[in-house]
This record gives structure tokens, C-alpha cells and sequence, in this order.
């Protein structure tokens, strides 16, 4: 049987398109994915994430911890609030998954990992826990809700509906997360728009998403979080890297700290390792044409292959990311074997959009 979360009731009462993501019973739409793709770049649109895992680690040495547990630097986090986003590696340097990390206080930092990969993620942090640090403790907050409001007006509309969290978040820089009484606010997202993820108990979650509906907030599904989330150059795990690709190739090597003398899992092995592929954003010049995963790109430096493609409801084209030849360069032509056909496509760096501006040329 599938999970649901605390808002499965307000998914079915708005009539959701409802699919098996992860084990989870979630929506993928509510009518028009193309509609709340565009609520969400224009006004403000909300999202059900609950799916995803809230892991508390506390304890005295839990920034010891994550330290080695960790490819990103926690120490970095020096403001209690601060997040951060790394990678979590096998010592082989694939990726087990990508996560945000939040510094509460030295004793307490908050994990937020992908619902594909939860079980696996708190296994191989109590594993290593016992091996390195016993004396801490990993709670799985299956208590909390979690509402993503994204878009140019996300933060006013939940200050509308939420207005004792104004004063708290008003000055809330992005990659940081304040505490009102029940309720734990980042300015975080999926979506390369503005706005806030609110962790929230699951007895007040569903007063709250009908309270933001009501304010204006357009429920959106899965679909539109994974158009924006492609527009805004974000990997999707399972799909722009896995345990057997390494975070060097799958542009995110801004996430792996090599350069501080600390030890973490993998990073002898990212320290071995040539690099010879990395991820290239992909424009398609031909607008008949829709690129997607697995899809062969030729180039004249050898092959790669898209790892996530989709319609690009603000460039009205396809896009792509790929893992290509690491001399392939911004601006050259490809092309992509679409069914029985070679389309031309070029490399482009993402982002493709962020804050409602396209940043490549169409």
C-alpha cells in the first residue's frame, strides 16, 4: 500500500492526477502542469514535499560528525539557521544522494534527504554513526509536514497567511532557516524562484495548505517541480547522478570540498579519479523535437547521453542536461538521437532560468 501524506485528502478534493512516486501516493497534477509551471515563474505556487525525510542528528560531536560523513565543509554553517547542500558519497565516490543540512546549535544539526532514497540515506548514517559516533542520535521527524511556497510572490502570500512568521523571516537570507514556535521556515526551494519550505506538524499541514489556497497559492504537482527544477539547472538523484557516477561529473562539484585537510567518505577515491565527462546544459534547435533521458548526444569529441530532458514551458523548447566529454564547450552544435532522427541541439551552461529570467539564448 502507499504512503500518504497528512495532505493526501487535499489532493484527492482538488481532483489530483495521483501517481506512485517513491512508494508515496503523491500528485503529479491538478489539472494543467503547464499552468502551475507558470503560476510558480509569475505569482506563487505551493507544493506538497512531505515525502521527503526530516532527519535530526544530535549530540555532542555532530559537527565532527558531518564533517567526515559529509563531501560538502560543514563548517561552513557558523549562524545557527545556516544551510547547506552537499552530497552524501559511498567511499567509491558515487553518489548515495544529495542533501540540505541545516546548523541549529552545535549539538543539533536537521537533514533533509530524497524520498527515493530515505531508507537507504538513514541506514548509512547509523552505520556510520555506530562506527564513528556513537554517543549521537538520528531522529526521523515522521511527525512534520513539509509545504514548499515558491515563486516572486511566495514569501508575501505566506506572510499573509502566517503573520507571526514576518518579523523572524523578513530579513531571512536564502540558504537560511528560522524557528517560529512550531513551525521551521527556509528560504529554500526546488524551483530557481523565491520562497520558503515550511516544516509544520502534520496536524496543522492541511490548515495551512487550505489557508494558502485560499490566499491565492496554486497547488502544483510533480510535473511542474520537475520542469522548474530542470529549468533552474538542478539535478534530480537517480536521474543526474547516482551511486555509480561521481558529483565531479554531474555538476556538482561545487558541493564536494577537496581543498580543506579534512578526511570524508570518498574523497580519496574523487582524489584518484581522472575526470573525463562533466554535464553540459542542452538547448534544442529544433522546436518540433523533445529531448529526453537516455537519449545518445554525438558530438565531435565522442558521445554522452541526456540525463534529464523535458519541455521548457518558459522557452517554449526543449531542454536537456547530459553528461558529455569533458572538452565539450558552451556553444557548440550536438546532436541528439530523437527516435530516428538527429536533431541539433546546442551545449549551453545552466541555469536555462532563475527568478523568472531565461539566461540562454533561445
Amino acid at each position: 500500500m502507499l504512503k500518504q501524506t497528512a495532505l493526501n485528502s487535499q489532493h484527492r478534493a482538488a481532483n489530483a492526477r495521483m501517481v506512485d512516486f517513491g512508494g508515496w501516493d503523491m500528485p503529479v497534477h491538478y489539472g494543467s502542469q503547464i499552468e502551475e509551471h507558470h503560476a510558480v515563474r509569475r505569482e506563487a505556487g505551493m507544493f506538497d514535499v512531505s515525502h521527503m525525510r526530516v532527519l535530526d542528528l544530535a549530540g555532542p560531536g555532530a559537527r565532527d560528525f558531518l564533517r567526515y560523513a559529509l563531501a560538502n565543509n560543514v563548517d561552513k554553517l557558523k549562524t545557527s539557521g545556516k544551510a547547506l547542500y552537499s552530497c552524501l558519497l559511498k567511499p567509491e565516490g558515487g553518489v548515495l544522494d544529495d542533501l540540505i543540512v541545516y546548523f541549529l546549535t552545535e549539538d543539533w544539526f536537521r537533514i533533509v534527504v530524497n524520498a527515493s532514497t530515505a531508507d537507504k540515506d538513514t541506514a548509512w548514517l547509523r552505520s556510520l554513526i555506530g562506527q564513528h559516533a556513537p554517543q549521537l542520535e538520528l531522529t526521523v521527524r515522521d511527525d512534520l509536514s513539509m509545504i514548499a511556497v515558491q515563486g516572486p510572490r511566495a514569501r508575501e502570500k505566506v506572510w499573509q497567511v502566517l503573520p507571526q512568521t514576518r518579523a523572524a523571516t523578513r530579513d531571512l537570507k536564502p540558504f537560511n532557516a528560522a524557528i517560529v514556535d512550531e513551525l521551521f521556515i527556509a528560504r529554500t526551494g526546488y524551483t530557481g524562484e523565491d520562497g520558503f519550505e515550511i516544516m509544520i506538524p502534520n496536524a496543522r499541514a492541511a490548515a495551512l495548505w487550505d489557508a494558502l489556497a485560499a490566499a491565492g497559492v496554486r497547488p502544483c504537482g510533480l510535473g511542474a517541480r520537475d520542469t522548474l527544477r530542470l529549468e533552474a539547472g538542478m539535478n534530480l538523484y537517480g536521474q543526474d547522478m547516482d551511486e555509480n557516477v561521481s558529483p565531479l561529473e554531474s555538476g556538482l562539484a561545487w558541493t564536494v570540498d577537496l581543498a580543506s585537510p579534512r578526511d570524508f567518505v570518498g574523497k580519496s577515491a574523487l582524489a584518484s579519479k581522472p575526470v573525463s565527462r562533466q554535464q553540459v546544459g542542452l538547448v534544442l534547435e529544433d522546436p518540433r523535437g523533445v529531448l529526453r533521458a537516455h537519449q545518445i548526444v554525438r558530438t565531435r569529441h565522442g558521445s554522452g547521453e541526456i540525463t534529464s530532458g523535458t519541455f521548457s514551458p518558459t522557452l517554449s523548447r526543449s531542454i536537456a542536461l547530459a553528461r558529455m566529454p569533458a572538452a565539450v564547450q558552451p556553444g557548440d552544435a550536438v546532436e541528439v538521437e530523437v527516435r530516428d532522427r538527429k536533431l541539433t541541439a546546442r551545449v549551453v551552461k545552466p541555469p536555462f532560468v532563475r527568478n523568472g529570467q531565461v539566461l540562454v539564448k533561445t
